[in-house]
């Protein structure tokens, strides 16, 4: 028979591992990263509430690790993306700027940038300065407009992420 924490050990440091990575972090999206262990995930995010080893905010909702002032909204839309690969993916963690995240996905590393309204050109330079070795980006834009303004090499597609609902819509630059 196994013990509780033989039950949950790799999720718990995974749940963990997962917020003090990315800082912020919505229930929905925890969830989404344990597909088909929704009770298990809920019952450790309880029990590391009360140890104090992780935060919630009452006005978002957000689990954070207490070490950010506040969300990054750029990250949270990574991380929906990163949701949608998730039953494919070996290998995931924040990056420095321009990347948000980066994951390993069926053998492929992709990078994950999100382009704000108006950055278009400062992402262009960041990525222009990077070591050219992405096997596969994805470029999260606030609104399909922005594609055609974006040059950047290795896109894969194109993204725009409903932050109420999680929803990722992609596109192919013509």
């Amino acid at each position: 028979m196994k013990t509780r924490a033989e039950i949950y050990s790799k999720e718990a440091a995974d749940i963990l591992r997962n917020i003090t990575t990315y800082h912020y972090m919505r229930h929905d999206q925890l969830l989404r990263l344990y597909p088909g262990k929704e009770e298990k995930i809920d019952n450790l995010l309880s029990f590391f509430l009360r140890q104090g080893r992780i935060f919630r905010d009452e006005h978002s909702g957000l689990y954070h690790d207490g070490t950010e002032a506040h969300a990054d909204k750029e990250m949270l839309a990574a991380l929906w993306v990163l949701t949608d690969f998730i039953d494919r993916v070996d290998y995931h963690s924040s990056t420095d700027f321009p990347v948000k995240l980066i994951f390993i996905a069926d053998g492929e590393l992709y990078e994950v940038i999100y382009v704000e309204t108006g950055g278009e050109a400062l992402i262009e330079h960041a990525v222009a300065k990077q070591p050219d070795d992405a096997e596969k980006r994805i470029v999260i834009v606030e609104s399909a407009e922005q594609i055609g303004k974006l040059n950047i090499p290795d896109v894969t597609a194109y993204c725009t992420v409903d932050m109420n609902t999680g929803a990722v819509q992609y596109y192919k630059q013509e």
